[in-house]
C-alpha cells in the first residue's frame, strides 16, 4: 500500500493505492489523522484502491464522523468492486463517493 497527500489550503487530497485492510488501516488511520489540521474538504482517491474490508470501512466511518463537524469527505474515483462492498454494506448511505 501506498499513500501521498497534496493539500491546498484548507482542502486535503489522499491518494491510496493497494489494499485498506486489517493489515493497512491502522496505516492509514494514523497517516490521515496526522494531515487533518486545518482541513476543511477531505478528498480521497480510491483510483488505485483494489478493495476495502471491514477495517477499512471502519477508517473511512471514523473519518466520515470527524469531517462531519470539519467541513466534508468525499470519495473519488471508487472501482466497482469497492463500489460494491459500500453498497452491500450500506456505506453508500454513509459516504459520499464518485465510481470511476
Amino acid at each position: 500500500m501506498n499513500i501521498k497527500k497534496e493539500k491546498d489550503g484548507s482542502r486535503l487530497t489522499i491518494i491510496i493505492a493497494g489494499r485498506i485492510d486489517t493489515v493497512t488501516a491502522p496505516d492509514v488511520d494514523e497517516y490521515i489523522n496526522n494531515s487533518l489540521e486545518g482541513v476543511k474538504m477531505l478528498i480521497l482517491d480510491f483510483k488505485d484502491v483494489n478493495y476495502v474490508s471491514s477495517a477499512g470501512l471502519r477508517v473511512l466511518l471514523s473519518l466520515q464522523k470527524k469531517m462531519m463537524v470539519k467541513g466534508e469527505m468525499k470519495l473519488i474515483n471508487v472501482n466497482e468492486a469497492v463500489s460494491d462492498v459500500f453498497e452491500v454494506t450500506g456505506f453508500d448511505e454513509i459516504l459520499t463517493y464518485e465510481k470511476v
